[in-house]
């Protein structure tokens, strides 16, 4: 670790740290509170969704724009501009590119147009991961920023290999970054679960678990590809992934770095109360 106990992080004037751990359980929201207090945010899920899939997102846009014959005429005239509106806080542009296979008359998409898109996300997760390094600098050169925090995406754990001591890119940012695991409760994860079942979103999954549930889902149900509803598949998939994912957050955090409760997290109100949560962490 780049501190390597409580006083290297409490004397360091660069604290630079990535959050990790599952969607919802504070990283945006800590971030967005460090960012008003002068920390830079780099967000990976916003990289990847403006650097590296900015375009394919864009062409999905135009591909149902062209659907409408008046749309389709401006389009063809340069009439109009079609592009994503994505920000640190709204990230459904890339969600809804991402999609969910199944039935395409309830919006589902035919399952290797499915696959394509998620390994799209694949490397894009892995170059917006290993693009934070340079945002440090960036960070500094441009705006004298030396706090840095990063905010990764829920699917990290999906692109690294955490019991790896040799991962590029576990390797390349712990070399940069304190890597702390937001570590949920049971309650969390019931209630992610309750809230992902009123509003199922697309999500990243390793590929060999994504096959896997695809035909244990379709086996269970007897339903062909087309017959799937996509919301009721990514649903009954969704508790699943939590499963799997922890494990693989609990040995990064091991391996690389500390963790912090996220019930912890949700009581500090400035950078000084995060700066004390992390330290506590640390070894004295």
């Amino acid at each position: 670790m780049i501190y390597s106990n409580r006083t290297d992080w409490l004397e360091a004037s660069d604290k630079r740290v990535l959050l990790f751990g599952m969607s919802g359980l504070g990283k945006t929201w800590a971030a967005n509170l460090l960012r008003d207090e002068g920390w830079f945010h780099y967000s990976v899920d916003y990289r990847i969704g403006t650097r590296y899939m900015g375009e394919n997102i864009a062409d999905n846009f135009k591909r149902e724009a062209m659907k409408n014959p008046f749309l389709a005429e401006l389009l063809l005239s340069d009439s109009v501009y079609i592009a994503s509106n994505i920000t640190f806080d709204n990230l459904a542009p890339l969600s809804t590119y991402l999609g969910k296979p199944g039935d395409p008359a309830k919006g589902g998409l035919p399952f290797d147009d499915y696959m394509r898109r998620q390994e799209q996300h694949r490397r894009a997760e892995m170059a917006a991961l290993l693009d934070t390094i340079p945002f440090i600098e960036r960070a500094r050169a441009i705006y004298g920023i030396e706090q840095f925090l990063c905010d990764s995406g829920g699917s990290i754990c999906e692109v690294v290999d955490p019991d790896d001591p040799q991962d590029p890119i576990l390797s390349a940012l712990s070399a940069h970054h304190l890597m702390v695991w937001i570590e949920g409760s049971e309650a969390h994860t019931e209630a992610l679960v309750e809230r992902f079942a009123r509003a199922p979103k697309p999500m990243y999954y390793q590929p060999e678990f994504l096959i896997r549930k695809w035909e244990e889902y379709r086996d269970l149900k007897g339903q062909s590809e087309a017959e799937v509803d996509p919301d009721a598949f990514v649903r009954w998939t969704y508790a699943q992934a939590l499963a799997h994912r922890q494990p693989r957050y609990k040995a990064m955090a091991r391996n690389w770095g500390i963790s912090i409760r996220a019930e912890d997290l949700y009581l500090v109100r400035d950078a000084k109360g995060f700066t004390s949560l992390i330290a506590e962490a640390l070894p004295a």
